[in-house]
């Protein structure tokens, strides 16, 4: 079971990427997934989950209006677009998957058994 993070980069302030993280081993449809993020020095943190349905979004305060988390489940995939890049976002990003089927989404990372092995995104100011 792999979750693959790709789209990372240096980007300017202001600038946008987007993030995919591929499943493969397993499906994780019925999995609630999420994204964190760990800046140096930093804990990681949540920012931004979904539902195994897609149905119900969360996002922390630091980007929400800026970044959007999608899925589809038919590619087994999930996206992160973000928008309006700032220097603080500058972080490893990681997405990760709960490890228990239609659980409820939630921002607790002891709730997300599978992870990936993250991407860097860098802003510049």
């Amino acid at each position: 079971v792999q979750l693959q993070a790709s789209g990372g980069g240096l980007v300017q302030a202001g600038g946008s990427l987007r993030l995919s993280c591929a499943a493969s081993g397993r499906t994780f449809s019925r999995n609630s997934m999420a994204w964190f993020r760990q800046a140096p020095g930093r804990e990681r943190d949540f920012v931004a989950g979904i539902s195994w349905s897609g149905g119900s979004t969360d996002y922390a305060d630091s980007v929400k209006g800026r970044f959007a988390i999608a899925r589809d489940n038919a590619k087994n995939t999930i996206y992160l677009q973000m928008n309006s890049l700032q220097p603080e976002d500058t972080a490893v990003y990681y997405c990760a998957a709960v490890s228990i089927p239609l659980a409820s989404l939630t921002r607790r990372d002891s709730a997300y058994a599978y992870w990936g092995q993250g991407t860097q995104v860098t802003v510049s100011s």
